[in-house]
């Protein structure tokens, strides 16, 4: 924790700036292990803009989960409520969030629609929702793999910082071979690459299976109500600031790609 606290004392500029970052909590339905939320890794280009001020802009990509499809209103869905999290959080630094979602996308159309979206809003950061409907769409473990994988190294070298959101949990679904398949290959992305993943198949599995008072689907068993997206944005907030100041020295050495 002392190591921790140093880093982000040194990234932010002293003492004072390290007072004011706090995790964000998670309320009382949200709550989840830790382990369940995310696996680290570096956020190298956010920690940076944040030690020199200003606004952070952050592109939310992906489908239904990212516009809001089940939720009240747009005010209700993730990108939104994350703005307000991350701010409270990080006293003094503005959130700017861009919701590029598109209901039903699958991993290749919304890659390809990034490139655009992402010379339109310079963003710092990339918030990359998917694999849920490539899933639904028994999309090729192996294409869908090698889509993100380029993709993340291409938003790498655009000095970027991906962040992996994955999967939804849905009990209809946690049978299902495609499902797994994707979720593994999502994973060893993540692993190999380096890059924060947002594990939230798992901590929406925890929620289901211990909080008997937390229900995040809509009336689809499928696409989120309030509650989720709420959910949703508290998971990401609470990875992204537990993951702003990790080295990569902190780290173990990412796995290598599986040799062809």
């Amino acid at each position: 924790m002392k190591a921790l606290l140093a880093a982000i004392a040194l990234s932010l500029g002293g003492p004072a700036a390290l007072a004011q970052v706090t995790p964000p909590p998670l309320s009382p339905q949200c709550e989840a292990p830790n382990v369940d939320i995310a696996t680290p890794a570096p956020l190298p280009r956010l920690a940076s803009r944040l030690g020199e001020g200003g606004t952070i802009r952050i592109l939310a990509i992906g489908s239904s989960s990212t516009w809001g499809i089940g939720a009240s209103s747009r005010r209700k869905a993730y990108p939104a409520i994350l703005r307000g999290i991350l701010e409270a959080a990080l006293k003094g630094s503005k959130a700017e969030i861009i919701n590029r979602g598109v209901s039903g996308e699958i991993a290749k159309t919304t890659a390809e629609r990034l490139r655009t979206a992402v010379a339109l809003d310079k963003p710092d950061v990339v918030l990359w929702q998917v694999g849920t409907n490539d899933a639904l769409a028994r999309v090729d473990p192996d294409e869908f793999e090698e889509t993100v994988r380029t993709t993340i190294s291409w938003l790498k070298a655009s000095d970027i910082d991906p962040v992996l959101v994955g999967l939804q949990y849905a009990p209809k679904f946690a049978r299902d071979d495609s499902y797994f398949a994707i979720r593994e290959a999502l994973k060893k992305v993540a692993a190999t690459e380096n890059v924060l993943y947002v594990r939230r198949y798992d901590a929406m599995q925890f929620i289901a299976r211990h909080t008997s008072d937390s229900d995040l689907m809509s009336g689809d068993d499928l696409h989120l109500n309030d509650l989720g997206y709420e959910c949703m944005a508290e998971h990401v907030a609470r990875a992204v600031i537990a993951n702003l100041f990790v080295r990569r020295r902190d780290l173990p050495k990412p796995i290598p790609p599986p040799q062809p």
